[in-house]
């Protein structure tokens, strides 16, 4: 006969669920901590009396034991609107939430943009709060990385730092191979005078995308520089044109500067592709909703994310990890802007 479900009056207890399955407290308690000193039978003898129970561990006490939280957090150096209104860190945490959904550990987000948002990240970011961080879109002189190496915390860079420390995890994408290979296509199509929209330089992402223009570029350099949103882009294309209406080709550091550019151009009475080519880089959502639809570099935002959750949960358990520094490859996607 098949045994029903037994709801104990009030909270069932670990001592229950031991009695249930016929093993010791200390057995039950190996199985709920994932110990592999237990043997096939007491583990599906555990685990049915939990679901016979509606057994649910108590995460403060199990913390006692375990010295861990089973949580980590991703903390953004950015305001929420463009945490919650770009992209690149929707396909970012996407890929780290399929990362974790195979592990035990909860995710907490937390923006830190002010001094103020920063002061109150710091206080949670402690072993009695979280077992590890992910640090994404770090600015320079940002002060967490340090404080978290002194505090002892493991945490992984989303993106290479500015100046690397030598025991740091990162992961990045080949930022300037895709810028170069962005320009080297425009000029390859006829560009002559190519100017970029570059993205921020107080980020090693802005510099390096800005390297890859300059090491492909020919001829006098043509520089914009925008914040990676799409009115900083439109506000970096009127410059330019401002200094050389004769430019003819364009490449923005992300889509949504392009997507700026875009509209800029147009209110100047260019046409793209037939005056000015344009290329763009990430790959987002705007890039194929453009009119016409961006050519751009892709970066593979969701496996980045997955990357840095993955050695953030090797460095946290212990198990050792093939390479600290991993870059993605990026690829041209050619659409109708170039």
């Amino acid at each position: 006969m098949t045994r029903q479900p037994v709801r104990s009056p009030g909270r069932p207890t670990l001592d229950a669920v031991a009695a249930r399955a016929g093993v010791g407290r200390g057995t039950a308690s190996r199985v709920l901590n994932g110990s592999s000193q237990v043997s096939p039978q007491a583990k599906a003898a555990v685990e049915a009396a939990i679901s016979e129970l509606g057994y649910v561990p108590n995460r403060a006490a199990r913390s006692l034991v375990t010295q861990r939280t089973d949580s980590v957090a991703l903390v953004v150096s950015e305001s929420q609107e463009r945490v919650f209104g770009e992209p690149f860190f929707a396909g970012v945490l996407r890929g780290i939430n399929s990362a974790l959904l195979e592990t035990p550990l909860q995710l907490w987000l937390a923006m830190a943009a002010s001094t103020e948002q920063r002061e109150r990240v710091e206080t949670h970011l402690t072993t009695a709060h979280v077992d590890g961080v992910l640090l994404l879109s770090l600015h320079d002189e940002d002060p967490l990385p340090r404080m978290l190496r002194e505090r002892g915390m493991p945490f992984v860079l989303g993106g290479r730092p500015a100046n690397p420390h030598p025991d740091d995890f990162f992961v990045d994408v080949d930022n300037a191979s895709g810028a170069r290979k962005a320009v080297e296509y425009l000029i390859a199509g006829g560009g002559r005078r190519v100017a970029t929209v570059a993205g921020p330089q107080d980020m090693e992402v802005g510099r390096a995308r800005l390297a890859g223009y300059r090491e492909a570029v020919r001829g006098p350099e043509l520089i914009g520089y925008g914040d990676f949103s799409e009115e900083g882009g439109a506000a970096a294309m009127r410059s330019l044109l401002t200094r050389e209406p004769r430019l003819d080709a364009v490449f923005a550091a992300s889509d949504l500067m392009a997507s700026g550019a875009l509209r800029a151009l147009r209110e100047a009475g260019l046409r793209v592709p037939q005056d000015v080519t344009l290329v763009g880089f990430e790959d987002a959502p705007i890039a194929r909703q453009c009119e016409p639809p961006l050519t751009t570099v892709h970066q593979p935002v969701e496996e980045m994310g997955r990357r840095m959750a993955e050695l953030l949960v090797a460095r946290i358990g212990g198990d050792p990890v093939g390479d600290s520094h991993v870059l993605l490859d990026t690829h041209l996607v050619r659409r109708a802007s170039a």
